[in-house]
């Protein structure tokens, strides 16, 4: 279950390289990358300063792993977040999953990544033209959260339920 809050980027092929080495269980890999984007909401971006609080990120990450692991057989979990200062194209964040099967893994990756989302204590300074601003919290993706049901609550011990 490896979790890291990393300023330096990451390269995603040596990362799903190494979450399935020597295991030929895996039969699924799904993963999401996160990426700056040059525009949010009708306005330019021209960067963005990603801040955490150490320690308790990386726990509140653990604990949405392990919700997921609680919830579907898997065989890993992998989060990279980046923090610090970036620029559109660069990669923000990498939620890799490995299963035996591909229902698995797909749910359990966007099931981690829609907690993550709303949960993981980070937050996002855009640089745009008419100066830095924080981004707020999207409805979008607290509804996303949400119909994981209440069964989501990381550190609960949801009932399995196949996707």
């Amino acid at each position: 279950m490896p979790v890291r809050v990393q300023t330096a980027d990451f390269d995603v092929s040596a990362e799903l390289a190494a979450l399935r080495a020597q295991r030929p269980q895996v039969g699924a890999v799904a993963c999401f990358v996160g990426t700056v984007r040059d525009v949010n909401a009708g306005v330019g971006v021209s960067g963005m300063t990603l801040e955490h609080y150490p320690g308790m990120t990386e726990r509140a990450l653990e604990s949405i792993v392990a919700s997921a692991r609680a919830r579907w057989n898997l065989d890993d979990v992998l989060v990279v977040h980046r923090v610090g200062e970036l620029r559109p194209l660069d990669q923000i964040v990498l939620v890799a999953v490995t299963s035996a099967h591909r229902g698995e893994a797909f749910a359990a990756c966007e099931f981690v990544m829609d907690w993550l989302k709303t949960q993981a204590p980070f937050w996002k300074k855009e640089a745009t033209p008419q100066g830095a601003r924080w981004v707020d919290a999207r409805e979008t993706d607290d509804a996303a959260a949400a119909r994981w049901g209440a069964g989501a609550v990381p550190n609960a011990a949801p009932e399995p339920q196949r996707r």
